[in-house]
Order: structure tokens, then C-alpha cells, then sequence
């Protein structure tokens, strides 16, 4: 199919929200794609400007352009970024649907072009990033919160004896150790342990000292009592009642913890323990809509043997005759392990499609630095321009008027030239980076949910899905953008490797790629390889 043989709608977008704030304007992107069309010879039927976020569907302009590429106006998009088409799934999926189709012939975008023939995945991998991201950033403050917790990072101040990275250092992690404060801190916890320290003592030592906050003033003991209460010293952090898996280095072990607690409460046996359990604060009720919470059931048999079992349930406290009963956590967990088992890949198809994928992306980056490199000269060529005309004023060489009118004309085109470059290096390793990311967890989930201990569990189920719902003691999953394109070809290749199975020994990587590339469904994805 010859490009220059359809029609072709420009779409251009740019919204006031944060997350576009770097995007080159609605001019530049006109100005740099109806460039672009004259090169490639693309005709332009019409041109559609949009100020509006793209994070939910219902955009009237965008509407507009699809309504009229179905009446077969256009066959083709141009757009500066494929996340100006679209955040969010269900524009997404109208997209790709009338890619697949043919009635969207060819989407180019500045630096790449997408053809019904193309490599779904990548496609795919680009929306689901754009996806994702406003998904996790529907409202300003929830949306830091919700990607600091699906990490491990607690979406607060951290507790005395750490920090936040709020500059973003290179060399941080979001909550790193308070270098004045942690050795002293952790000296602390181990005077409990290790001489049975109780906290009145313990606050006598740290004003004796000089332990303050971070902003130097002293510590109130009622503050002071509950830090040696706090989880996050080993690992774990509360939020909204709900106790989650931390990714900041501890302090010290669980077991420490504990210890400690049964040093402060004062009593020579242990203290009650606070049950854990892996799912509460992700899943919620089909049918009403509240949270799903856990309780232990102890059953004790007639010949002595007890037996422990763990049970989810709802809470009911959105409607108290809610229905749904409650359902054994093996139960639960062996529907994790089905939903997992819709995404899994051998190790030979992720080491296959990520050198696909590298393969693309090295064509892109060598696209992308062509690009670059012509701004950055039509930008030396501006700045350049801008002192000629000025050393002409400095000489009188022209007038006022005439030097004011030049360096207003070329201020903009540096401004422009300028926004375009900010464009054009951002996200240059992103999605790759999330490619890489996406195909590992897909091989290595099921193995380190089997295996893996509790906080482990809770972090594969954050990655896995959103909108998590029980009813009827099933479990409900949207698996998160893009590890929802996997169950489109992940059965096929464990399919294609159990029969392979028999020949494995005779096979190598290479004669296993052959037969991924001959695969009619997701073999385009390897049509670079010979």
C-alpha cells in the first residue's frame, strides 16, 4: 500500500493539564507534521485542532475525525505522538480495531509510521504507556499516591530517620536514609532488643543525643512513642488502614520488630499478632462495591490437629445484606494463578521479542537523532541570526521598527525550535524500558507467585490488574495496559513450545525464533530477522 495514495486527517491536540506541558503547541505541531506530509508527498484533507485532555473518552473533535474516516473521507492520521490520539483504552481500542480492519490504513506520526501489517505489539506497547499513565494519574493527588503504592513507596513524609527524594536525585530512590539521622535512629530500635530498653528511657537517650526532626526541632514524646510502633521501620508501610510491602531499605527484620514490640508493651509474652494477609486493600465486592477483607478460622479436630485457613469476605459495610459468601485464599489464589497463566511466555519468546524489539527501536533512535540534529542547527542558525540582526541595529544599519519586527519573528521561530527539541528528547528509552519490563514479568510471574512470600504476592497482583472484583467467589481481573495484548498470543506459544517439546534437545535459540516468525498470528513481530 503506497502512503501517498490516500487521504490523510492531521490531528493535533494539546491539553492545560500537567502531563502536556512539554508537548510542543498545537502551531508547531502543524507546522512540523504539514512539513513532514510534503516530504513523504501525504496529502492532507483536513487539519483538526483539539484543546482537550485525552485521558477519558467523549472528545467531540476526535469523535468527529473517526465518524468521518468511517464514511471513508480519509484513510490515514497524522498526528505528532500516538499518545495525542489517545490515554486512555477506549480510544485506544478504536484505533487499533480500525487499524486492523482497514479502514485506518496508516497512522504516521513525526518520527514513525504504523500500517495495518505493522507489529501490533508496538503499537500496542505505545498505547499501553500512554494508557497507563493516565490511568494512574486520573486526579492529581491520588495519582502519585496509587504509583508510589503499586511500587512500594509510601505516598507520605516518611517516618523519622528517612527522607523523600524530592529533587528526583539520579542517585536516590524515592525514600532514602536521612544521613544525620538513621545510624541514630537504628541505635535506637537495638537499645530495645539488645538491653530491654523501655521508650521513657529511650527518649531520655535521644534528646541526650540531639536527635530532632529533619527541620531541627525536638521530638514530642507522644510522636517519639509512636515511631517505635511503626512497620516501616522493617519494611512495611500502612496506608488507609491497609498494610502494604515497602521498597525502601528497613531498619531492621520483622522479627526484630516484634521483638521490640514485646519489649515496649511490657509484658513477658508475646503480644497478640496482628494478622497479614496478601489480598485485602486490592480486591473489591462485585456486588455491592465495598472492600474485600480476611479472617483467620481455626477448625480443631477430634483428634487433636488444628487447622488453620484463611477466608476473604466482604465487609458489607456499603450494604449489609450483600450477598457474597466467602471464599478459601488457596481458592483465590489458584484464580491468580489462571488469570497469570493467560499471560505466560516461555524465556526463548521474551529473548526473541525484546531483540525484536531493540531492532525497532534502533531504527527509531537513528530516525530520532536525524531529527534532532536538524533542529539543533536550525536553532544554532536562529541564535545566530538573532546577534546579526542586533550587531546591524548596533551599527544603524536598519531601523527600529524593521529590527523590532526580525527579532519578534525570530524569538518565536527559537521558541518553537526550542519546544521541539524538549519533544523530541523526551521518552527516548521509555517504552523500550517498558517493553523489558512487561515481558519479564509475564515469564517470571506465575514462578514468583507460587513461591514468593506475601509481600511478593500483593506486589505481582498490583502489576497483574486494576478494577480487581469478587462476586460469586470468582475473581475479576482487567489486566493492567499492555500486559492485556498477551492473551491474544501467549496461549499460542505454549502451545507452539509443547510441541516443541520432544525436538528441544536438537533445537537451538535461533530455530526456535524461526519458528515464532513463521507463527501467521504474532510472527510479524520478527520480520526483521532473516
Amino acid at each position: 500500500m503506497k502512503e501517498n495514495s490516500i487521504k490523510y486527517f492531521l490531528y493535533t491536540r494539546k491539553s492545560s493539564e500537567s502531563e502536556d506541558r512539554q508537548i510542543a503547541s498545537i502551531p508547531s505541531q502543524i507546522e512540523e507534521l504539514t512539513r513532514l506530509a510534503k516530504q513523504k508527498g501525504l496529502t492532507i484533507k483536513k487539519v483538526f485542532k483539539e484543546e482537550k485532555s485525552a485521558k477519558a473518552p467523549g472528545r467531540p473533535i476526535f469523535t468527529q475525525m473517526i465518524e468521518r474516516i468511517q464514511k471513508g473521507e480519509a484513510q490515514g492520521i497524522i498526528c505528532w505522538k500516538l499518545d495525542r490520539l489517545t490515554r486512555n483504552p477506549i480510544d485506544a481500542g478504536t484505533i487499533s480495531w480500525h487499524l486492523q480492519q482497514g479502514t485506518i490504513k496508516h497512522i504516521q506520526t513525526y518520527q514513525r509510521g504504523f500500517s495495518p501489517t505493522d507489529n501490533v505489539l508496538m503499537m500496542t506497547l505505545e498505547f499501553g504507556s500512554a494508557t497507563q499513565f493516565s490511568l494512574d494519574l486520573s486526579v492529581t493527588t491520588k495519582r502519585g499516591q496509587r504509583k508510589k503504592l503499586s511500587s512500594g513507596w509510601y505516598p507520605h513524609k516518611p517516618p523519622l530517620g528517612y527522607l523523600n527524594n524530592k529533587y528526583n536525585l539520579p542517585d536516590k530512590p524515592p525514600i532514602y536514609k536521612d544521613p544525620d539521622r538513621f545510624d541514630l535512629v537504628k541505635k535506637l530500635w537495638y537499645m530495645i532488643i539488645e538491653q530491654n530498653y523501655t521508650v521513657n528511657k529511650l527518649y531520655e537517650v535521644a534528646n541526650d543525643m540531639g536527635l530532632t526532626t529533619d527541620k531541627g526541632k525536638k521530638i514530642t514524646k507522644s510522636k517519639f512513642y509512636l515511631t517505635f510502633k511503626n512497620p516501616f521501620y522493617y519494611g512495611s508501610f500502612y496506608w488507609k488502614k491497609e498494610l502494604y510491602p515497602g521498597s525502601h531499605e528497613p531498619t531492621i527484620t520483622q522479627a526484630e520488630y516484634e521483638t521490640a514490640q514485646q519489649i515496649i508493651s511490657g509484658r513477658g509474652k508475646p503480644r497478640p499478632k496482628r494478622h497479614l494477609f496478601a489480598y485485602t486493600g486490592l480486591i473489591r465486592c462485585g456486588e455491592c462495591g465495598a472492600s474485600i477483607t480476611a479472617e483467620n478460622k481455626f477448625k480443631h479436630q477430634k483428634n487433636g490437629n488444628t487447622h488453620n485457613y484463611k477466608y476473604y469476605r466482604c465487609t458489607k459495610k456499603l450494604d449489609p445484606n450483600c450477598s457474597q459468601k466467602t471464599i478459601r485464599e488457596e481458592e483465590l489464589e489458584k484464580q491468580v494463578v489462571d488469570v497469570i497463566n493467560t499471560i505466560r511466555i516461555p524465556p526463548e519468546f521474551h529473548q526473541w521479542a525484546i531483540k525484536c524489539l531493540k531492532q525497532e527501536h534502533a531504527k527509531e533512535m537513528e530516525d530520532r537523532n536525524q531529527i534532532i540534529q536538524s533542529q539543533q542547527q536550525a536553532l544554532g542558525r536562529c541564535t545566530r541570526n538573532l546577534d546579526v540582526i542586533f550587531e546591524m541595529r548596533m551599527n544603524n544599519e536598519i531601523e527600529p521598527d524593521e529590527y523590532k519586527k526580525k527579532k519578534e519573528k525570530l524569538l518565536k521561530e527559537k521558541q518553537r525550535l526550542e519546544e521541539l527539541l524538549v519533544d523530541s528528547n523526551q521518552r527516548t528509552e521509555a517504552w523500550l524500558e517498558k517493553a523489558e519490563q512487561v515481558f519479564s514479568f509475564a515469564e517470571t510471574a506465575r514462578e514468583s507467585f507460587t513461591n514468593g512470600s506475601l509481600e511478593t504476592k500483593k506486589k505481582i497482583l498490583f502489576y497483574l490488574g486494576s478494577n480487581l472484583l469478587l462476586k460469586d467467589r470468582k475473581l475479576h481481573v482487567t489486566l493492567k495496559k499492555p500486559l492485556d495484548i498477551f492473551p491474544a498470543f501467549a496461549p499460542e506459544v505454549q502451545l507452539l513450545h509443547r510441541r516443541l517439546e520432544p525436538m528441544k534437545n536438537r533445537m537451538n535459540q535461533r530455530k526456535i525464533e524461526l519458528a515464532y516468525a513463521r507463527n501467521s498470528r504474532w510472527g510479524g513481530l520478527g520480520e526483521s530477522n532473516p
